[in-house]
């Protein structure tokens, strides 16, 4: 026989609550002026390619102001419910050990985007809002623009309050070779082990 206290109502309705207000819908991401890619599917097939993402993976790429990729990381989290919050603190462990923040510039030079693989179809989730509401936060904290967010999935790869997307590469298709892509891959950079996620290879 177990005993133990179960949470209050109260308690449970003050943490969902909370949990609530850490995520985006695609209105408010649409509303918020994140700046459009040039090339979105130069930029997802570059990133396929050199993280070989699999379902749960989230990939964090910084570009510079001609959109050339400056650093990037991939990383797998954890089973549990979507939250903002860790989203936020997973992306900025990453970005802080890939690339200088920018937080003595008085207006962002360089801009982040995230690319997370996950099961289902390309509509919009709680989870990809959780994810939206992270990669702001994490821009704003490391001095950084905040860029676009990219699900992939089976069906494809979408730019999510674009409308922009395409068949391939996606979660299942086999990564195009660099030698197809306009840049060659920056030097490998790694991210170690954050407490709420668990690293995965870095670029190759």
């Amino acid at each position: 026989m177990t005993f133990g206290f179960a949470p209050s109502s109260a308690a449970s309705f003050s943490s969902s609550a909370v949990s609530a207000t850490r995520m985006l819908e695609p209105a408010e991401w649409a509303a918020a002026g994140i700046p459009l890619l040039r090339n979105p599917r130069e930029v997802v097939t570059g990133l396929h390619s050199r993280h070989r993402p699999e379902p749960a993976t989230a990939v964090v790429a910084v570009l510079d102001p001609d959109e050339r990729l400056r650093a990037s990381a991939s990383f797998t989290s954890r089973r549990a419910p979507a939250d903002g919050w860790m989203f936020r603190n997973a992306l900025l462990s990453q970005l802080r050990r890939v690339i200088p923040h920018d937080l003595r510039r008085r207006t962002p030079v360089r801009t982040a985007v995230l690319l997370y693989c996950r099961e289902g179809d390309g509509r919009w989730t709680q989870e990809d809002g959780a994810w939206m509401w992270g990669l702001r936060d994490a821009c704003t904290l490391h001095g950084l623009r905040c860029g676009a967010y990219i699900t992939l999935t089976r069906d494809g790869w979408q730019v999510l309050g674009e409308g922009r997307g395409g068949r391939r590469p996606n979660a299942a298709s086999t990564p195009e070779p660099f030698a197809t892509t306009e840049s060659p891959p920056p030097p490998p950079r790694t991210g170690g082990v954050a407490s709420d996620v668990l690293r995965r290879a870095a670029a190759r």
